[in-house]
């Protein structure tokens, strides 16, 4: 098969699998993932990818997410748009393009995204970061990664900035706690008899509870979330990998979970979350794959912004079935109106 420049250019994943019929080592000639060979500032990109139908139909799959939105018909003028947590895998696996992925045995311990327009499908977007920040903290080595996808026509679709462990032992470090305490923690306590709530509107008060949203993530799910497409091997997609870094099976990236959140957050505030959400999120503990979660968020302010919009703040956390213990806890806000 001959692969047509222009065509690779604008392939759907960051890195053409399709190179693997002519090249031996898809990773050849990148750099190990460890804290020593941090450069500070390193930048990453620009890529040019196309939304096309595959790569929505594959998120759809990997999150167990068939919104209509997504599928058919959009809410902004009829046209499918995609999942807002669409590009944030892209955005996070930015330093791959560097970096070897199959080495990398790292921990996601934070992620925040800002939401600022909806990806149409066909688009073409840009996406490009940088690691920005490094430190050392109870002996692991922490680089922090700002990135933004741009739409064609200039215009800001998600922005993310994550913090990452960039090699360590995951099963040996997920869930202790963390060092620095939050300035607001979410203990997933409800009020007594809380008023459960599909959508956040205008009406929506303090102390409302989203309705549990509940999932599970495959081993298939998982290993398709986290580029096995692209024949990238990591603690997520193989078994071996995970009981090198002390895990009993492959766990749910982080990012994945972070997907899910959003899609919470997108059913809860409708096309409002598209163009003015944001979550900040920290994955506390390991989520293994086929482990049963409920996801759900609790408000916490209602406020009226200058423009006279109502803003809504939240505490969200994703529990594991298994034994109750959160995996991922964190805050959310939208401002309500297109």
């Amino acid at each position: 098969m001959t692969v047509n420049a222009d065509k690779a250019a604008l392939w759907r994943d960051l890195t053409d699998p399709r190179r693997a019929l002519t090249v031996d080592d898809l990773e050849a000639g990148l750099k190990e993932p460890v804290f020593e060979n941090l450069d500070i500032p390193e930048e990453f990109g620009p890529v040019l990818i196309v939304i096309d139908d595959h790569k929505i139909k594959r998120f759809a799959f990997t999150q167990d997410d068939y919104n209509p939105w997504y599928l058919s018909a959009g809410p902004f003028g009829g046209g499918r748009i995609g999942h807002p947590c669409l590009l944030g895998n892209d955005l996070v696996q930015l330093f791959t393009l560097k970096y070897r992925g199959s080495k990398t045995v790292g921990f996601h311990t934070e992620e925040q995204m800002w939401f600022d327009n909806p990806v149409r499908l066909g688009e073409k977007v840009t996406m490009k970061g940088a690691y920005v920040e490094s430190y050392v903290r109870r002996g692991q080595g922490y680089v922090i990664m700002e990135a933004q996808a741009t739409g064609e026509d200039g215009r800001s679709l998600v922005r993310h900035r994550g913090v990452e462990i960039l090699r360590t032992v995951p099963g040996a470090i997920g869930g202790r706690a963390s060092s620095e305490a939050p300035a607001r923690a979410v203990t997933g306590e409800l009020p007594d008899n809380p008023r459960y709530i599909d959508r956040i509107d205008a009406g929506s008060k303090v102390g409302d509870v989203i309705a549990p949203m509940e999932k599970i993530i495959t081993a298939e799910q998982a290993a398709v979330f986290s580029r096995i497409g692209e024949y990238v091997t990591n603690i997520h997609s193989d078994i071996r990998i995970a009981r090198n870094g002390d895990l009993p099976v492959p766990i749910v990236q982080g990012q994945q979970q972070a997907g899910l959140v959003g899609e919470m957050l997108a059913g809860a505030f409708g096309p409002s979350w598209f163009t003015g959400g944001w979550f900040q999120l920290k994955f506390i503990a390991p989520l293994q794959v086929f482990d049963p979660i409920a996801l759900t968020g609790k408000i916490t302010a209602v406020s009226k912004d200058a423009d006279g919009r109502t803003r809504v703040e939240l505490e969200v956390w994703v529990r594991r079935a298994s034994d109750s213990r959160m995996t991922v806890v964190g805050w959310a806000s939208c401002t309500l109106g297109l």
